[in-house]
């Protein structure tokens, strides 16, 4: 990996893709890809320990920076492979990049998209124009379909990350960091496959040779951690950060980063989950798992980075509405603020009352209430009272629970 004390600027010559070739792209999609926001957060900063600029590219027309790559790939095209259409595969946010832009431009796109890919990615790209086809348990198995599909039509694959005009795409979001916030020390940066970050690095390193970049991975798919650590660690399972749930990083990208990333961090999914829900709370902006990769290796490790100036790729914002939810009313659960409460009460009027009117006095909220009288080893003169109650925090759900015991109820969170 990258010497993280080097102060000249690092030899580019031997990658494929040059600061150079990710000027010409910034000129390329000027007009096209919205420059978007690189804001100071104040509070964050605050918690953190850090100084903390957010690149906010989940403000992109399709939410997500994967435009930036896919628009410089499509404009490259000549009029002959225009005419014959493109095809690509990916689990959602090149997808939408690439069908937006297709269709902009009057190509024709095929896109596929792995089963259990998240249904508001899936629509986003048909509503862009693209044909889909879901099909394949993994990004690779979709790919494999993918250039099937594509060179029994005769259309032009387009990788979503292991292709040098695609990665010098995505090196545009490191060149406006750096106008926006030239004296950032560190800049933290999600890996999938590696194209987001190859770009980012080589922009970053031929601007500011002493530039830390911290790459970050889903625990669930350290393929790029393995890649360059030699390591063994298993890729599986379902992640909030699909958009990074990549099993076989970039060849080109995997280079890039060899040379250029100072190390690669990986985070779990409960910390994926505190920062969806703290972009949210304190930022009041949508961001997808993937997106919140770099917040979650921040919060999770903070004294990594104290006393930094620090950027931040808030990579995408496409997440179902459902899961939104889901991710927050976990977090209340973490912060003890929503608990679901289990009690053994009599079987007789004015119990579940009584209950009621301890809870109303500690100044907890209950939300749901249900009783259970089948199906528990209790007493037929007893019944299984479960509650879910709001409260303001941990230390208010410790006072609710003593009154409760000091009332004499056997109550258990559960």
């Amino acid at each position: 990996m990258a010497d993280p004390s080097q102060t000249v600027s690092p030899d580019l010559s031997g990658f494929p893709v040059a600061p150079a070739d990710i000027h010409a792209a910034a000129e390329t999609i000027r007009g096209a890809v919205v420059e978007t926001p690189c804001g100071y957060s104040r509070t964050l900063s605050n918690i953190c320990g850090c100084e903390l600029w957010l690149k906010f590219e989940n403000l992109q027309f399709t939410s997500s920076f994967k435009e930036r790559g896919a628009l410089n790939r499509l404009t490259a095209l000549t009029p002959e492979e225009r005419a014959r259409g493109v095809v690509a595969m990916s689990a959602g946010n090149h997808a939408q990049g690439v069908a937006y832009h297709a269709k902009r431009l009057g190509i024709p796109a095929t896109i596929v998209m792995p089963v259990g890919t998240p249904m508001v990615k899936v629509e986003n790209t048909r509503h862009h124009g693209a044909e889909v086809v879901v099909t394949g348990a993994t990004l690779e198995e979709a790919a494999a379909f993918a250039r099937s599909h594509g060179e029994a039509r005769g259309m032009i694959f387009l990788h979503p990350y292991d292709d040098p005009l695609v990665i010098a795409g995505q090196g545009t979001v490191g060149l406006e960091m750096l106008k926006a916030v030239p004296e950032l020390d560190t800049l933290v940066v999600p890996i999938g496959g590696g194209g987001l970050i190859s770009g980012i690095a080589i922009a970053a390193k031929s601007l500011k040779p002493s530039l830390r970049i911290l790459g970050v991975e889903a625990w669930l798919y350290p393929s790029m951690y393995n890649a360059i650590h030699g390591g063994t660690l298993p890729a599986r399972g379902d992640t909030l950060a699909e958009g990074i749930a990549v099993k076989s990083p970039g060849k080109i990208t995997t280079e890039i980063i060899r040379h250029l990333v100072d190390d690669i961090a990986l985070v779990n999914e409960a910390e994926l989950e505190r920062a969806v829900a703290t972009l949210i709370s304190i930022e009041k902006t949508v961001v997808e798992g993937a997106g919140a990769a770099g917040l979650a290796a921040i919060m999770s490790d903070p004294t990594r980075f104290a006393g930094e100036k620090v950027g931040l790729v808030l990579s995408g914002g496409n997440i179902d509405t459902r899961l939104i939810a889901s991710v927050l009313t976990r977090e209340l659960a973490r912060e003890g603020r929503l608990t679901q409460l289990s009690l053994d009460i009599p079987d007789r009027p004015g119990q579940l009352a009584a209950v009621a009117a301890l809870l109303a006095e500690a100044g907890a909220n209950i939300i749901e209430v249900s009783h259970q009288r089948t199906f528990s080893d209790l007493p037929a003169k007893a019944t299984l009272l479960q509650l879910v109650i709001e409260t303001r925090d941990s230390a208010h759900l410790d006072e609710v629970m003593a009154k409760l015991g000091a009332s004499g109820l056997s109550a258990r969170c559960t």
